[in-house]
């Protein structure tokens, strides 16, 4: 009687417990560790991209004036401000004088004792010519000694001469004038351009050296971006491509450009082109120098070929490639990519034929012998 009533409660332990396992295989294989990834699927495509290149740039301007003296002296006035906006011509600043001002009225009188010299110079001239020729004419009639013409000749020669070290003086006198007059307009620092004042670097007072800025000015209608961009992709970048520039105070606003030129150096530290971008219309008002601009360039369209999303990419064992879905089991295709849009797509050299099926989404990471599920939308993904 013991015996049977254990092998009755071991039959009832069964009945309970076999049927527990099996609810739990089931939980497990349908939503635990071991369930199948949902994963949602796309067919491949053929198609064309529009190939991009982003890039951070900074505004800087083409044209940059730095104004200052040709000689060391003293800051007597500085009328410009920053951010003024100043006409060709005008004066900004000036140097103090000093002395200049006295040396140039000292020319002045010298000039005036020069040109004197010269009239009297070409008084002697013209009488040595009249004498010598009447003393010629009264040798030939023997009215006079032959040494006499000779002397007389002489004499015009010395005249002549006189006349033209006089000449040589006062075209030196008014050399030295002239540079002195040039230095005083030196002193008067003029703006050469239109354009908007960016430094004032020194003060009324100041003692500047020659060559050192006072003001620095800049052409508004020069401004442009100087771009640096990823080499990977760059090798189609080219001069008048479009591109769309977004400052970063105006990032609601986009502003079209064009590639100006790309610079024959690249920087082998950072890996990247350099290309100055330029607006196709001066904005207004006028961005800051050194503010940062994200810069897209429009590359030409890529030929027709297969086409995937850039988010069905994977990357396994160091290659990228997809998922292939084949009669309901994961296969991982590496491929060979090309170029890529901004809308997410990206070209396949090789990998890939058009009307096969990808993963494009997954709840967590793949691998070949992942067991899927293939719904239309991922739980929690956005609609």
């Amino acid at each position: 009687m013991r015996a049977l009533k254990l092998h009755g409660r071991s039959i009832a332990l069964i009945a309970i417990i076999v049927p527990l396992l099996a609810v739990f295989a089931y939980v497990a294989m349908r939503s635990g560790p071991l369930a199948p990834v949902k994963v949602t699927v796309v067919r491949v495509q053929e198609g064309t991209v529009s190939p991009t290149l982003f890039g951070i740039g900074t505004v800087e301007a083409r044209h940059t004036y730095r104004i200052g003296p040709t000689l060391a002296g003293r800051v007597s006035r500085v009328e410009a401000q920053v951010g003024d906006r100043v006409s060709a011509g005008q004066v900004l600043g000036e140097m103090d004088a000093v002395d200049l001002s006295d040396r140039i009225r000292a020319q002045d009188a010298a000039l005036k004792r020069a040109r004197a010299g010269v009239r009297e110079a070409e008084a002697r001239q013209a009488f040595a010519q009249a004498q010598s020729r009447r003393y010629d004419k009264l040798s030939a009639l023997q009215a006079a000694s032959e040494e006499v013409a000779i002397t007389r000749r002489q004499e015009r020669e010395i005249a002549e001469a006189g006349l033209i070290a006089a000449r040589e003086e006062l075209a030196r006198v008014q050399s030295e004038r002239a540079a002195l007059v040039a230095q005083l307009e030196n002193l008067r620092l003029v703006a050469p351009v239109d354009g908007v004042v960016t430094l004032r670097e020194a003060e009324p007072g100041t003692t500047v050296v020659a060559g050192q800025a006072v003001v620095e000015l800049i052409d508004p209608s020069s401004l442009w971006i100087n771009l640096r961009l990823d080499q990977v992709g760059a090798g189609e970048l080219a001069r008048d491509l479009e591109a769309a520039i977004v400052l970063r105070s105006r990032s609601e606003a986009p502003l079209p450009g064009r590639v100006l030129r790309v610079e024959p150096r690249a920087d082998a530290v950072t890996e990247e082109l350099l290309a100055k971008v330029v607006f196709d219309s001066r904005p207004e008002p006028m961005p800051p120098l050194g503010e940062l601009a994200e810069v897209t360039v429009a590359l030409p369209p890529a030929p027709a070929a297969v086409v995937v999303p850039n988010a069905a990419l994977r990357r396994e064992a160091g290659e990228v490639g997809v998922w292939q879905v084949k009669e309901g089991r994961l296969h991982f295709a590496p491929l060979k990519l090309g170029a890529a849009d901004l809308d997410g797509r990206v070209q396949v050299r090789a990998g890939l034929t058009a009307g096969e099926e990808i993963v494009l989404y997954s709840e967590r990471a793949l691998s070949s012998g992942s067991r899927i599920d293939v719904v239309s939308t991922l739980p929690g993904a956005h609609r």
